[in-house]
């Protein structure tokens, strides 16, 4: 990771009449990076992405590019391009055209023109779709062309929010790996917005998990994958078993009426903690020489394993396996200490449920494009 801080976002919080959409937003993003903002419907990632991009102003806060503040700074003068959900792209002009279309307005001449939209058709593999009109096109390839046109001006930083949402499923996964591949390619930073969690996974050098217009944990990948900060991070990026738990002491976890030694520590004695555990951390043996036994409630196939749901007589656990388990089916569940993870119980206030406010949903409509374009213009 470069350590070079490209864009920093102190204190920004956003209200919308009594609703409060960010609070108190702190974030460095570094140069040449891939950033996934990653939250459920409602959790702030959006409007993030917004401010950045300069379409929505903080309420309070300010948001710095190379060491310079730029709050209030309009999108059209800031160094950065933006990718919408919809991709904006110009009905009435060809392929060409609509990735032409910025270097017109910003005066580059012809031949250098030119020279750019070869380098970027080549660059999204859209050579020979010149003169395509946008009606002629697949998704993934208006797609494709929404990041030619938004690439072509050269931009420090390339906002994408969740272009691939209209996409197929393998669509999707080709287009991530196209996506990761353009921005190694060009060295410049990406700062993504999803809620899939294998998108973020897949793609990312960081990752910024949020909820209620916080952010909860910030950290690579295989960081927040392994080691959640809560349950409503480990509940929400990939599937997990969040059981009730006591720690007796150190080292010392009760569960699912089995005590068993962890290797989490600094908890009270007796304290009452969420036990979170991977559905694919289970280990699968004799009923009689395991932890604990279960019958198999209903086995499900996901391609690469079957996800099966185990009646223990005390909890209902999630497991995944390579080999098929018949409903009906007794099976034996073991764990070792390093995959029982523990936690503080979440606040009664702080739930799993998805809430959605009802601001970050907000995407840009035709009249804001038609305010874009035309600040472009001016």
């Amino acid at each position: 990771m470069q350590n070079n801080i490209l864009i920093s976002l102190r204190d920004i919080s956003v209200q919308f009449d009594d609703d409060l959409i960010l609070d108190g937003i702190n974030l460095d993003i570094h140069d040449k990076e891939f950033v996934t903002l990653l939250g459920p419907s409602g959790c702030g990632k959006t409007t993030t992405l917004r401010i950045i991009g300069g379409f929505v102003d903080p309420t309070e806060g300010n948001i710095f590019f190379d060491g310079k503040d730029m709050t209030g700074m309009p999108p059209y003068k800031r160094p950065i391009n933006t990718v919408f959900q919809r991709y904006a792209l110009f009905p009435h002009l060809n392929v060409y055209e609509n990735i032409e279309f910025g270097l017109k307005i910003s005066n580059v001449p012809k031949e250098e023109r030119k020279k750019r939209i070869k380098e970027m058709l080549e660059l999204v593999n859209l050579k020979g779709f010149e003169l395509r009109r946008i009606a002629q096109l697949s998704g993934g390839q208006q797609q494709r062309v929404a990041i030619a046109r938004a690439l072509v001006n050269h931009p420090r930083v390339l906002l994408l929010d969740e272009p691939l949402g209209a996409l197929d499923l393998k669509l999707r996964k080709e287009m991530q790996i196209e996506l990761k591949r353009i921005q190694q390619q060009m060295k410049i930073t990406f700062l993504y917005v999803t809620h899939d969690q294998e998108e973020a996974l897949t793609m990312s050098d960081r990752v910024i998990v949020m909820n209620e217009g916080k952010i909860l944990q910030n950290g690579s990948p295989t960081d927040i994958y392994n080691e959640p900060i809560n349950a409503f991070v480990a509940d929400f990026i990939g599937e997990s078993n969040i059981l009730d738990g006591t720690m007796h002491e150190d080292f010392v976890v009760e569960f699912c009426g089995k005590t068993l030694p962890c290797v989490d520590k600094g908890f009270g004695k007796k304290q009452l903690v969420d036990v979170v555990i991977r559905p694919e951390d289970w280990d699968i043996g004799d009923p009689g020489n395991s932890q604990f036994s279960g019958i198999v409630e209903s086995t499900v196939f996901k391609g690469v394993h079957f996800e099966n749901i185990v009646d223990t007589g005390e909890e209902r656990l999630m497991v995944h396996t390579t080999q098929q388990h018949n409903p009906g089916t007794r099976i034996g569940l073991s764990i070792i200490p390093e995959y029982i993870h523990i936690m503080n119980k979440m606040d009664d206030d702080e739930s799993f449920a998805l809430t959605a406010l009802e601001a970050d949903s907000i995407i840009l409509e035709d009249d804001d494009l038609e305010n874009y374009a035309s600040s472009e213009l001016e």
